[in-house]
Formats: structure tokens, sequence, C-alpha cells
């Protein structure tokens, strides 16, 4: 099977969505299909055309990380997707700024559009007057639609009560992400993570008022993987709390380091204010650490009493209480064999490409149906 992959980031960028997109097409190559990727030449230096992990990638001009330089880039990058579209089988647009070249490239190449909604961004704009009828157009054209979470699939068939929206959960490379060799040395006080990059949607800031709160009670350190825009000003914050050798910013850090990052911790923390599903947390949970996360999006799709605890987004004082009661628990290792068993039994890439490529089938075997003759139509 031949497949066509559209979305606006791909690796080397750091983030959910990027490393849901590589995984999976990992997992379609390895399965013998053919996989190629139209995205954007998001950092400088970065190749025109390149082959991946047995992957095409082709990549075009980025302007802005904005709406604008999403459309313009979608724009640019079409007739290296039709193109590519006239030999697929099927092409797959990942994220809603992915789906209206997908549309075009559906047409040039005559196959079926999967789009998968993505992020908060499409939760974020799916109650605007303007955004609202642009995806229920962009819903209706795509001939089989899925969704990172439960919620998604729920604003997107709001927006288009004739479409189905399938939610399936990013996977997780479970061969990877497992307990390893700590990468940090080890710690003299209890150690947190925050694997988050420094947006203000992630909810960083409320962790960081929450850790005083935390050290009344225990002797705990916290390091928080990420870059972003946020920064700075987190880290004034941290200052101002005093929270001094307490809390670490380690910057963006490669998916590879991840691993032996999060097994350098006890707990990990998600204080988002908004989520899709978040790769991270499952991530974290599948490197055996339980997980503390505000109550909101597809987090508590993924976490509950038996691998961690919820708790009030944008509030420190209850993520404070439960970070306090998880690192209180005597049974917080079998709290996080429980979330790797969870993450391998229902969310391992492994499950999510075959589902993929049940998707796939469907589609072709339905296009199959559709220009197949009635038996008896005589030629004449």
């Amino acid at each position: 099977m031949n497949i066509v992959m559209h979305c606006i980031y791909f690796p080397p960028e750091v983030g959910g969505l990027e490393s849901h997109v590589h995984y999976l097409c990992r997992g379609l190559e390895s399965r013998g299909c053919r996989v190629s990727v139209v995205t954007s030449r998001s950092q400088s230096g970065l190749p025109a055309h390149e082959v991946m992990d047995g992957i095409d990638v082709w990549r075009t001009w980025l302007p802005a990380r904005n709406p604008l330089g999403w459309a313009v880039h979608g724009g640019m990058s079409t007739p290296r997707l039709g193109l590519i579209a006239r030999e697929a089988d099927v092409v797959h647009a990942q994220a809603f700024q992915s789906v209206l070249p997908g549309v075009v490239a559906k047409k040039i190449g005559g196959i079926p559009l999967v789009s998968t909604w993505h992020t908060s961004h499409f939760l974020k704009r799916a109650a605007s007057p303007f955004w609202g009828p642009i995806f229920q157009r962009l819903l209706a054209w795509s001939d089989y639609n899925l969704a990172a979470s439960a919620e998604i699939a729920h604003v997107a068939e709001g927006l288009a009560p004739d479409v189905s929206v399938e939610p399936l959960t990013n996977g997780v490379e479970t061969d990877i992400f497992r307990r390893c060799e700590p990468l940090l040395p080890p710690a003299t006080r209890r150690r947190i993570i925050v694997p988050r990059r420094l947006f203000e949607k992630n909810g960083v800031e409320f962790f960081l008022k929450a850790m005083p709160l935390i050290t009344e009670h225990l002797d705990v350190e916290a390091v928080i993987v990420g870059d972003g825009p946020e920064r700075r000003k987190l880290e004034a914050l941290a200052a101002n709390l005093s929270l001094g050798e307490r809390v670490q910013f380690l910057g963006a850090r490669g998916h590879d380091e991840m691993p032996g990052l999060l097994s350098s911790a006890e707990l990990a923390v998600f204080p988002s204010l908004m989520e899709a599903t978040s790769v991270a947390a499952l991530e974290s949970m599948a490197c055996e650490l339980p997980v503390a996360a505000s109550e909101v999006g597809g987090l508590p799709e993924i976490v509950d009493h038996d691998v961690g605890a919820l708790f009030e987004a944008g509030n420190p004082t209850a993520l404070a209480a439960a970070v306090t009661a998880l690192l209180g628990r005597d049974d917080l290792k079998a709290l996080g064999a429980a979330a790797r068993s969870r993450v391998v039994e229902r969310w391992s890439n492994a499950r999510l490409v075959d589902r993929h490529l049940e998707v796939y089938e469907s589609l072709l075997v339905r296009g199959r149906e559709q220009v197949r003759k009635p038996s008896g139509e005589s030629e004449g």
C-alpha cells in the first residue's frame, strides 16, 4: 500500500503530534507500506527531500508558525502532495491545517482522504463563527475522520452532525519508551519531571506555584523538559518563588533522550490548561512513571487513580495535594508498573498501526466496490 501523509511539522521538530506521525509512518513502513510525508522546512538547514527511517520526507517553505503561515505552507506544499497522490492509494491529513491540501490531493489522485483531528488548536477554534463552518466542510470532505481524543471527536461531530468521527488515541513505541538507565545523576531529593513545552496552554506556571506547597511536606526537586515562548517568564517566576536549585529548566531535548530523562524521575506532572491526548503522558506511563495530570481534554481518558491522579486545572493547591498524596504512597512503583501495562495493552504503536491499516483497507475496498460493475451487466 502506498500512503502519503501531510503534516505541518515533522521531526526533528519535537512534540506529541510530530512523534505520533513519525512512529505511525515507521510502523506502516515496517509492515511493507511505502510511506511519503509532505511537511514544512520548519528549521534552517533542513533538506527539501530526505529519506528518514525508510520514509520519503518532502519539505516546503513555512513562513511563520501561525494560521497565515500554515495557510501559505498548505498552498505551497499542495503541488508536491498532488504529484505523490497520483501514485498513492491513500492520502492522510494530520491535523486541520492539512485537510484542505488533502482534499486537493484526493481529487488529483482519485484516492480516499483520511483526516485526523489533533490538538488544542482545533478545540480553541471550533466555537469560532469563522472557523466552525470551515471545519464543518473539511470534515464532510474527508472520507474517514479520526480524532486524537474522545473530546475532539465529540466537538467535531457537534460541528458536522452527519459525519462520524472515530476517537483513536495516539500511540507509543513501547519498545523504545520503557524504564531504562537514568540519564540524569542520582537525585539527593525526590525528583519530579514535567515534560512540557513552555506554552501558556501547558500550565507550567501553575506547577511552579504549587512547588512551595509541595516542599512544605516533601523534600522534592523538579526538572522541566521543553522550551517555548514562556521560558523567560517561567524562569523569573521560579526565581521569585525562591525555588533555587529545586527547579531545573533543561530546555528542549531530543526524542531519543526522553526515556532516560523520564527514568530519572519518580513522578511525571502534566498541569495542562488545554490538552488533546498527551503523547508525552503516554510516554511517561510507558516508562513506568505514575502521572499527575489536570482534569482537562483527553487526559482523564488515560489517567485515573490506578495509574496516578487528576486535579483541577489552573489550581496550584489541588496540584500540590495530588502530587503530595502520590509521593506519599507506598505503592508508587506498582502504580508505575500498572501505567506501563495500560499503555502496552491499549495504546502501543503496533495497535495504532493495525487500526490505521484497517481503515485504509476498508476505504480501498469501498472504492473497488463502487467502480465494480453489477454482476450480469452486459457490455452492449
